[in-house]
């Protein structure tokens, strides 16, 4: 392994495949061996859903150059499908080198011969799985590492129906990523005649089609609405504020220090809506100004977290279980289900999600359908529905962490319409003198106390994922006959029904509470997932501390 890396740092720091920067940034870590172990030790990932990684030189690193044997690699791939004038349509967030590495992409490709429809500005992830579709794309790219921290980037990939790539065909596309040896080989300059700019038009084209999602049609009760927003230095800004505006929503302040596109995120640790220290300025201006409700997207926005005002006058945070489970309700209870006709109305969440949505969701007469972690296993389902393979209709999907889609615009999460509907579910609850978190209680008090909770473990590098899979090993083997409650273990890597293998232990009690572990596909990270219902909070609570002294007892 050693004499591998001291291979590539050579190759890396005299080939003149890579620039003189990239070399300066090698020679200058050249004494340092562990550094060099991280960035030598493999290839970056290419996993089922893209690269992500830290951004630095080196091969194991998100750089010009992975992006770009990656981009070749798709571009070969396309090229031996026996289609015709291939168009791929690419796309970048707010993050640091999301625009020059969505330039590369568009060099390789285009010197490849292959049409490349190319952003202007940096837009949410859903407006780009809506442009492949709008624009009748054969593939798309986008160039974000969504809530990472700013030395994280990412390159994920979608098919010709805006979702992204099946397991099968991230393996496809993976062989031929893994088939190019050779850096010199990807093409440096591409051909501007084939690459095309992408402005307004399609940006405009998304927003018409979220607003084909309105529930709410009182203009008085959304304007009787008082919103901060923030996008968090990300790519929402324009996207959402648009929708908002559009939908009839005239009180909506927006956070102006998190409003400049920014990817080192000045004001925030990390720009994930998920923790409560990203929505700390939003939250500071809600109460002064006496705002009914506070929304956060992260840089891709795709995902939403959001705070409410209470009863006294505090702000709560709550979590994507329970904003997923109210979206669910309100959706549902102001969809006319007759319109899908012979079809089964169908909500789509992940194993991991928390059954408080699935609940409600066969209150009003649909179906819930479990898929595994990622949204691109729900974007699946869509498309399957859509081709008549099921005989179900969509009507929403979502996942735990934060990620919602009402509607069939795009093919992966979407804060926007999320963004959209959430402001009109806490506008029709005022208009009823409730708050959210009224509206929370209620479904509690129809369905049963849960507390979701989500556990996270961090374990960087090489010991890291050492560690990772030790800890899986373990709860294999011991966890089900040392919980305090009888369970039943489902191994999602042994198959279950006609779900793909996947890494993920998820122990089921008597009455449908469960506990969930699996490492993250995205971050150096294991997850502990929590659904335990009891008849209060403080039941609830006890019961989960019970589970998870024995679930997370090694880590």
């Amino acid at each position: 392994m050693q004499k591998e890396i001291q291979q590539n740092y050579v190759q890396w720091t005299t080939s003149p495949a890579f620039d003189e920067a990239t070399r300066a940034e090698l020679r200058a870590i050249a004494d340092d061996e562990n550094e060099l172990f991280e960035r030598f030790r493999c290839n970056l990932d290419f996993g089922t859903g893209g690269l992500r990684g830290i951004m630095g030189a080196g091969t194991n690193r998100m750089n010009r150059y992975t992006v770009g044997k990656a981009t070749l690699g798709l571009a070969n791939r396309l090229s031996h499908s026996g289609k015709d004038n291939c168009k791929v349509a690419i796309a970048f967030d707010t993050r640091l080198h999301s625009a020059e590495f969505a330039g590369v992409s568009a060099d390789v490709l285009s010197a490849k011969g292959i049409e490349v429809y190319l952003f202007d500005r940096p837009v949410p992830t859903p407006v780009l799985s809506f442009a492949v579709r709008y624009l009748r794309c054969d593939a798309g790219i986008v160039l974000t590492a969504s809530h990472n921290p700013k030395i994280y980037n990412g390159y994920k990939v979608y098919d010709e129906t805006g979702c992204q790539l099946n397991i099968e065909d991230a393996e496809d596309l993976i062989s031929y990523v893994n088939a190019i040896v050779d850096w010199e080989s990807i093409p440096r300059e591409g051909d501007p005649k084939k690459i095309h700019t992408v402005g307004s038009k399609v940006l405009d084209a998304f927003v018409e089609a979220v607003l084909k999602q309105s529930r709410i049609r009182d203009a008085a009760v959304k304007a009787n609405l008082r919103i901060v927003y923030t996008p968090l230095h990300g790519s929402g800004l324009l996207p959402v504020t648009a929708a908002l505006e559009a939908d009839g929503f005239t009180n909506v302040t927006v956070v102006r220090e998190q409003a400049v596109q920014d990817g080192n995120f000045p004001t925030v640790k990390s720009p994930n809506p998920e923790e409560h220290a990203a929505l700390n300025m939003g939250l500071t201006l809600a109460k002064a100004i006496g705002a009914d409700i506070v929304l956060g997207t992260d840089p891709d926005s795709d995902r939403v977290g959001i705070g409410v005002r209470c009863r006294d006058g505090e702000y709560r945070l709550l979590t994507g279980n329970q904003v997923g489970a109210m979206l669910v309700d309100f959706v549902l209870a102001n969809t006319d289900l007759s319109v899908c006709g012979c079809k089964t109305p169908t909500i789509v969440k992940t194993v991991v999600t928390g059954e408080l949505g699935a609940d409600a969701a066969r209150a009003h007469g649909a179906d819930v359908v479990d898929v595994l972690t990622g949204f691109k296993f729900i974007g699946d389902r869509m498309n399957r529905y859509e081709a008549g393979k099921e005989n179900r209709a969509y009507i929403m999907g979502y996942e735990e962490s934060y990620g919602y889609l009402i509607g069939e615009h795009a093919r992966d999460k979407d804060a926007v319409v999320s963004v959209m509907l959430i402001c009109e579910m806490a506008a029709a609850c005022k208009a009823e003198g409730k708050t959210l978190e009224d509206r929370l209680e209620e479904l509690y008090k129809e369905h049963g106390f849960y507390l979701d909770t989500l556990d996270s473990k961090t374990y960087e590098g090489a010991a890291g994922m050492e560690k990772i899979a030790s800890l899986m090993h373990d709860l294999r083997i011991h966890a089900q006959t040392e919980l305090p409650e009888k369970a039943n273990l489902v191994d999602f890597e042994q198959g279950v029904a006609d779900l793909p293998r996947s890494n993920v232990l998820k122990f089921v009690f008597a009455d449908g509470s469960w506990a969930a572990v699996r490492p993250s596909g995205t971050e150096p990270k294991i997850k502990f997932y929590y659904s335990v219902k009891a008849e209060s909070r403080a039941a609830a609570q006890e019961r989960l501390e019970r589970i998870r002294s024995v679930m997370e007892r090694n880590t």
